[in-house]
């Protein structure tokens, strides 16, 4: 038998017989290693512990309690949960799919007959626990991809059958416990009693392969971890999750609406939610004019013929809308990129012209499938804070670092904290690979300069160019994407897009592609969540609230309010024949940050008491004062 050298991450090597396993070393260096082994790392790649070995290599063994054995645990819980639920509910289930993702896991179930319930869930968790008490193992098996379509065939998993069809390979891995068998990668735990500590937490419907043409699915999704307490943490977050939830909170604070009248996927603002946005898209307007941007307009639809030259059609259809006018077709707007090129093209360019920074509020409309739109999150129709810089090669570093800057400037006064990401050139794309690599260099050297650390986002970049994408966190530590900055050689070359440089000669300009806050709406749905709906005193669509005690009060009342509104003030007035707890009461829970009550006293000193929505009481101070400091206040942010 040949000998293998393996080599331990302290730097030890052991020699053991070729096809020696993981386990078998782990039981060599001690029973309890042996025992809390949930899989191992060999050169690299994630492997089983009951894996063969047939060469030398690096071995690392991962234990129950380190980092790389979460998502282990959570794959294996998904089998676990794709178990339980077989057993219970029977042959009328057919299980697809269950991947670990963030935060838990998944598995998605068809049936003709069952309709899962949230009840159901107890019922489900019990049953997880009984397998995980049998300590069943877990085995892993290679079978011929013929072997595997007629077993799963046979068992009546139709969806399985599919999924080994589309594979072009002549041997899969399944992974048996007890009597359930599942198609899998791997790797699993090697024994059920190692899971221990689950949860089954919503539902939700999905279609087959994502395709709204195909099977609508149940998902059960679901949590596993390490340990209680690291469930109980995500449990309350969860739940502050829920209590944040922008579409609970849109409707309480009556910022906006869906109408299915109206169509899927398009938001109606309500007034409160339509001064909000206005608050957000003028401090756009101003932040931008700082920093040297026009503001442009470009039409809704334009040709599709342009769509075609842009690379949008081939790329991008699926997801835009087109009309027909006088037999000429139209191609409605998901970006505002062509409109931007054809103010640029409109006149010729000089080096000295350079950059041009277009800034355009642009409402977009694209076709998000039913199953994905969520709330402001995910919507058909939208408004991006877009812009477009247009500039020489050698403008790109100091351009890109300018938006950097920017949204390092924008982050701070809503208070996010954000990583970055360099994604790079996806498989579908248009360019030369010489575009995409000076492209990708000069987005990468920008990074570097800014000494704000990132990671490579391979493959994910826009179909014209590489991005730099900015990955926001709120206050429950949930990551947005927002920001991006994209450079783009290619559609410029497309446009035959020039400026006349310093040799008299004509050039191709570079096109950086670029938001700030993203879409509008999103955007909004995100700070509703992040403050939970209270929102700091420049950003309130109502900043204060004007209250009387009683009748005798009402006309005093009605001059502070007008006094306010005319100083600019967002400002309510509440003269409701109501005690003044009542009130106080609903304006807290409107969020309003102050509530101006007015007694006899302070009609008799021509004074507002203020109260801020936490409780506490403030000095008392005239009208004028309490407009000077919301005036002082905004000005920060502005």
């Amino acid at each position: 038998m040949a000998m293998l050298q393996i080599e331990l991450p302290d730097g030890s090597v052991k020699e053991v017989e070729s096809g020696a396993t993981p386990y078998d070393i782990a039981s060599g260096i001690g029973e309890n290693l042996a025992r809390q082994a949930v899989a191992a790392q060999f050169n690299g790649q994630l492997i089983d512990v009951s894996q063969p070995l047939e060469s030398a290599g690096k071995l690392k063994l991962i234990t129950q309690n380190s980092p790389e054995a979460l998502e282990i645990i959570r794959h294996s819980s998904a089998h676990l949960m794709a178990q339980a639920v077989k057993d219970l509910y029977g042959d009328d289930i057919q299980v697809t799919i269950g991947p670990a993702i963030k935060d838990g896991f998944y598995y998605d179930f068809y049936s003709a007959t069952k309709k899962f319930v949230p009840e159901d869930f107890a019922v489900i968790e019990k049953r997880m626990a009984e397998l995980a008490k049998e300590d069943l193992r877990i085995v892993r098996e290679e079978i011929s991809r013929t072997d595997a379509i007629k077993m799963f065939r046979e068992m009546g998993e139709e969806y399985k059958v599919e999924l080994i069809e589309n594979l072009d390979e002549e041997k899969v891995s399944i992974y048996r416990q007890g009597n359930f068998v599942d198609l899998c990668r791997g790797p699993h735990i090697p024994r059920t009693g190692m899971l221990k500590v689950f949860k089954l937490t919503s539902l939700a419907g999905a279609y087959w392969r994502g395709d709204e043409k195909n099977a609508m699915l149940q998902r059960i999704y679901a949590t596993a971890f390490q340990n209680k307490k690291d469930l109980k943490a995500h449990l309350n977050r969860l739940e502050e999750a829920r209590k944040r939830d922008h579409r609970k909170l849109g409707r309480e604070l009556d910022l906006f609406s869906f109408n299915e009248d109206a169509g899927s996927g398009l938001v109606i603002w309500h007034p409160k939610g339509a001064m909000l946005r206005t608050v957000i898209e003028d401090f756009e307007r101003k932040e931008h004019l700082k920093r040297g941007y026009d503001i442009v307009m470009g039409p809704q639809i334009l040709k599709t013929e342009l769509w075609q030259i842009s690379g949008h059609y081939e790329h991008y259809r699926e997801n835009m809308y087109f009309t027909e006018i006088d037999e000429q077709s139209y191609g409605i707007k998901p970006m505002n990129c062509l409109a931007h090129m054809l103010i640029y093209k409109s006149k010729p360019r000089s080096y000295r012209n350079l950059p041009l920074r277009y800034f355009e509020l642009g409402t977009v409309h694209r076709h998000e499938k039913s199953g994905v739109l969520h709330g402001l999150l995910r919507v058909r129709a939208f408004t991006q804070d877009d812009a477009h810089i247009l500039c020489r090669p050698d403008q790109i570093d100091a351009e890109v670092k300018g938006v950097m800057q920017f949204i390092q400037d924008v982050a701070g006064i809503f208070g996010f904290e954000y990583r970055m990401e360099l994604s790079t050139r996806p498989e579908k794309s248009i360019g030369s690979d010489a575009d995409w690599e000076q492209a990708t260099s000069a987005l990468r050297s920008a990074l570097e300069d800014s000494g704000h650390p990132f990671e490579i986002n391979a493959g994910d970049g826009a179909f014209y160019g590489p991005k730099i994408d900015v990955k926001l966190k709120d206050a429950l530590d949930r990551e947005w994407q927002c920001a991006t900055i994209q450079c783009d050689f290619t559609l410029p070359d497309r446009f035959d897009l020039n400026y006349i440089g310093a040799d008299g000669e004509k050039h191709r300009p570079v096109m950086l592609h670029r938001v700030i806050l993203g879409s509008i709406e999103r955007f909004i749905g995100i700070l509703i969540e992040h403050y939970a709906g209270s929102f700091p005193l420049w950003l309130s669509p109502v900043q204060a609230i004007v209250l009387n005690v009683t009748d005798n009060q009402a006309e005093y009342a009605q001059q502070v309010y007008n006094q306010l509104r005319a100083a600019g003030v967002r400002v309510e007035l509440d003269l409701r024949n109501e005690k003044l707890g009542f009130k106080i009461r609903e304006a807290q829970m409107a969020k309003i940050p102050y509530m101006l009550v007015i007694g006899d006293r302070e009609m008799e000193e021509q004074t507002v008491a203020p109260r801020y929505r936490d409780g506490k009481n403030l000095a008392a101070v005239t009208a004028v004062d309490f407009a000077g400091f919301v005036a002082e206040e905004t000005a920060k942010y502005h």
